[in-house]
């Protein structure tokens, strides 16, 4: 087990993946943290895991591409492996309500999405559960070396500009479930 503390934003999360994976030689990532809603239905403190991740803020529909298209790549929207799916899916169960754990799509940007218009176009544009800074960086590395991921985020905020208000509380209230939660997953692991 290696525990790494990547950085903020997708440059950051892509050169610790692939650290991991060069030096480490991982067998798999887990990568936990806080994210804000998009999906309607999330609470502060809820957990989202990934069932894939996109990158909401790459954007080459200037050539006709649609926005999270990756030029070149026949993939775009990179699928989390479905057994860490699984198991994160019961660890989270195990110490949460079972109506606080979702597994849907997770959108990264390097920005902070703090507007209702920012998270209504982000929800509607990818179908994402929520929106944060590393998680696609993270998948995209493991998929271009086969390396099986789950993404796991605690929600810390709506993403609509209310964040201000108790951020430094309900992130510490999302950050103590994503750890508890990795720690469960830790256990069932092979």
């Amino acid at each position: 087990i290696v525990l790494v503390k990547s950085g903020i934003g997708k440059v950051n999360a892509a050169i610790c993946a692939q650290i991991l994976i060069d030096i480490f030689n991982v067998d798999c990532i887990i990568n936990s943290g806080v994210a804000g809603a998009l999906h309607p239905d999330l609470e502060i403190g809820d957990v989202v895991i990934s069932s894939d991740t996109v990158q909401h803020d790459m954007d080459t529909s200037a050539f006709g591409d649609p926005r999270g298209t990756i030029p070149r790549m026949s993939n775009s929207y990179f699928e989390a492996d479905k057994k860490l799916v699984d198991i994160a899916r019961e660890a989270s169960k195990k110490l949460l309500a079972e109506n606080k754990v979702y597994v849907g799509r997770v959108a990264s940007g390097d920005q902070f999405i703090s507007s209702i218009e920012q998270k209504t176009d982000i929800y509607q544009t990818f179908k994402a559960y929520c929106a944060e800074m590393e998680g696609a960086a993270i998948a995209h590395t493991c998929y271009l070396n086969q390396v099986p991921f789950v993404i796991l985020r605690a929600i810390s905020d709506k993403a609509d500009g209310s964040a201000e208000v108790n951020f430094v509380s309900f992130t510490n209230l999302a950050a103590k479930n994503a750890t508890m939660i990795v720690s469960e997953i830790i256990k069932h692991l092979d």
